[in-house]
């Protein structure tokens, strides 16, 4: 499953390093340390589908990286470039995030090499499930084994099919659409995951925004999201939401770069315009009043306060890390920037939000919706009415004691329950932000130069204490 020549292996040697340099600052043993660096099983397969009346071979791979809790997570990504070192990668970092934002999973990854651009549902329906089935059939997917979910190339329509697979092959498993995650709402999915890693970022730049101490001498006046200049590189999904929510809260996006070129305003850009802009054009090029760049790779060193890749590793690397004018690099996609990068960048007192944290929000509201799977009931069903009713017996307290009525637009606002998609938000608001206090604390004390070390730090111990706690069997 070969891409470009040496890019899984540098992404995989990339994650080995920052793991390396981070393990150094723990006390674990090395048999520990080595475990959790592990990856613990590859499955690779090939079979084969009838397309068009010709049968063609697919290849299929899943990596679990560790079994430290189970089940194990991680996405599912279709492309022509599918490598086994970069899904090797993706699934430790999975591993890794998981444990810093404490969700309690081991991580995976699984890629098709199947172009999803240029093949019709029909095949897409067809390869999908069938790769399905086959990790079904090694008992490599389940609600307590491993559970996939959405990536590059994917959606909630392609784990919809999965999920029906598994029901259709596990037929009476009352937890089966616990299988996978980011399913559509209908078939078992959770209000507020398709924005959920975006979002994420946006409450973990916020956040840093609020530190004041940690960004002082770097030139962002303020500690609000207000006025911050942006560049995007991804209007995917994660890019989408990210800038979108940014964007209402008074950020300004100056940039956004894609594959086949990039856009720029100096007084802003409508996320939502540009968007559709794309979407009904196939291009992002050309959107009104603003100038284009042929080469997007250009405007990542562009002026702004914040740079926000968001679409594929290694994007910023040695070459062009040095031009990066940006005073802070949240990484909304995993391993924009290399090892080697980063040293640059650090040196040159540029803040790095890492993927480790930044984009965790996707894999937390996953978790939220494999615990609704497992307890079978939405969000906020049994408990709406009643908050709504004992904030209404408060609001009429409230009336009868100051002898003054509230409009029926107050009464409202003050006595709505909680549904799903609030308690979602806040969820991953209260993870996020608790997560970002945690790294900082790790780097305040371990006196480390980012805060990627600290992610890494914050994840590893936390791995190493379950595995130190299971003991080795036999």
């Amino acid at each position: 499953m070969a891409s470009t020549p040496n890019v899984g292996k540098q992404f995989l040697d990339s994650v080995h390093q920052f793991f390396d340099h981070a393990a150094s600052y723990t006390k674990l043993p090395s048999g520990i340390l080595a475990q959790i660096k592990a990856t613990n099983s590859v499955y690779k397969v090939s079979f084969p589908v009838e397309i068009d009346g010709n049968i063609e071979v697919i290849e299929g791979i899943r990596v679990q990286h560790s079994h430290h809790k189970l089940p194990s997570k991680g996405g599912i990504r279709f492309s022509m470039q599918v490598d086994e070192d970069e899904v090797k990668a993706l699934a430790a970092l999975m591993t890794f995030k998981c444990a810093v934002v404490d969700v309690p999973f081991g991580g995976a990854k699984g890629g098709v090499k199947i172009n999803p651009r240029t093949s019709s549902v029909k095949t897409l329906e067809k390869v999908t499930r069938r790769y399905a089935a086959e990790l079904i059939k090694k008992n490599l997917i389940g609600p307590g084994m491993d559970v996939p979910a959405p990536d590059y190339g994917t959606g909630s329509r392609e784990m919809a099919w999965i999920a029906d697979t598994y029901q259709a092959l596990k037929y009476g498993e009352t937890n089966a659409l616990g299988c996978v995650t980011g399913k559509p709402v209908g078939q078992g999915g959770i209000r507020g995951r398709a924005e959920a890693t975006g979002l994420g970022i946006y409450y973990g730049i916020r956040e840093l925004l609020a530190d004041t101490e940690m960004l002082q001498g770097r030139g962002l006046s303020g500690n609000t999201m207000e006025g911050k200049r942006i560049i995007v590189q991804g209007l995917g999904n994660v890019g989408y939401h990210a800038a979108y929510f940014c964007q209402q809260d008074g950020a300004v996006i100056i940039g956004i770069a894609e594959r086949e070129g990039g856009i720029y305003n100096d007084n802003g850009i409508d996320v939502q315009e540009a968007f559709k802009h794309r979407s009904e054009n196939g291009s992002i090029l050309n959107f009104k009043d603003c100038r284009n760049y042929e080469n997007s790779e250009e405007m990542l060193e562009l002026e702004c306060d914040i740079l926000l890749p968001a679409a594929l590793e290694n994007v910023i690397h040695s070459g062009n890390a040095g031009r990066i004018k940006a005073k802070i690099i949240a990484e909304g996609a995993n391993g924009p920037v290399t090892r080697e990068a980063e040293e640059i960048l650090l040196k040159n007192s540029v803040v790095l939000l890492p993927d480790l944290y930044l984009n965790a929000g996707g894999v937390t509201v996953s978790y939220f919706e494999w615990l609704k799977n497992l307890s079978n009931v939405r969000f906020g069903r049994m408990g709406k009415r009643a908050e709504e009713a004992s904030y209404r017996r408060l609001v009429n307290a409230i009336e009868t004691s100051s002898g003054k009525s509230m409009s029926s637009k107050e009464r409202a606002f003050l006595t709505q329950g909680a549904d799903e998609i609030s308690l979602v938000r806040s969820g991953l608001e209260d993870t996020m932000i608790n997560a970002y206090h945690e790294i900082r604390d790790v780097m305040m004390q371990k006196k480390t130069q980012g805060l990627r070390t600290a992610a890494f730090i914050t994840a590893i111990e936390k791995v190493g204490v379950s595995y130190e706690l299971l003991g080795i069997f036999p």
